[in-house]
């Protein structure tokens, strides 16, 4: 297997202090960059075949409008899509929503993903965990999709979810989920503990 360590320190992490219809808000941005093109990261993103080897299972109508639904996870509708460049949904899940984008560019030779998950922070689960919640989550969506790219293997088939790596990997990223709330204007006790809640979360603690 690649090593999980590079392909985690590649990630940006980043948050960011929104509004939604004067709602305080928070996106949580991830952003790195794969060794691929720009048809063959698309088609990745956007495949039913090829979802489940580094995500899960999704089905649905892949089209503006059309209604998606994760296996065992979020549904929601298409609300945004421009071919091989950006798709945006809506991400409905236990009775609330929040919106996904998902923004590939090419930069040179490089070729970058850039994942933004904005969601209302009026909940004692944001409270709880902070950004890094869903942070995390996506971290360990991207490391499958850099394994998954990198050697044709599904996180599954690579045993992504028990490895030694992860339980070193999962830690550092929620710290840097605290620092990144810190960076955004977040307080900071309230965020470090938020990031010692999330990695607790992850790790089954």
């Amino acid at each position: 297997m690649q090593n999980l360590f590079a392909a985690a320190e590649l990630v940006t992490r980043r948050v960011e202090m929104r509004k939604i219809d004067s709602k305080e808000a928070c996106a949580t941005i991830l952003e790195s960059v794969y060794d691929t093109d720009i048809a063959d990261m698309w088609d990745a993103l956007t495949n039913k075949e090829r979802l489940p080897r580094w995500f899960a299972p999704v089905e649905g109508e892949f089209r503006l409008g059309g209604r998606y639904q994760i296996k065992g996870n979020a549904g929601g509708e298409i609300t945004k899509c421009i071919d091989k460049k950006r798709f945006d949904l809506t991400w409905e899940y236990g009775g609330d929503t929040s919106w996904l984008s998902v923004m590939i560019r090419q930069d040179g030779d490089k070729v970058w993903l850039c994942v933004e998950h904005l969601a209302y922070t009026g909940s004692e689960h944001f409270e709880t965990y902070g950004p890094g919640a869903t942070g995390v989550g996506w971290d360990l969506a991207l490391l499958g999709f850099s394994v998954y790219l990198k050697t044709g293997m599904s996180a599954n088939d690579a045993d992504l979810m028990n490895s030694p790596e992860l339980k070193e990997i999962i830690p550092l990223c929620a710290k840097e989920w605290g620092q990144a709330a810190i960076a955004a204007g977040y307080d900071k006790d309230n965020a470090i503990l938020a990031a010692t809640n999330t990695e607790k979360f992850y790790l089954g603690g």
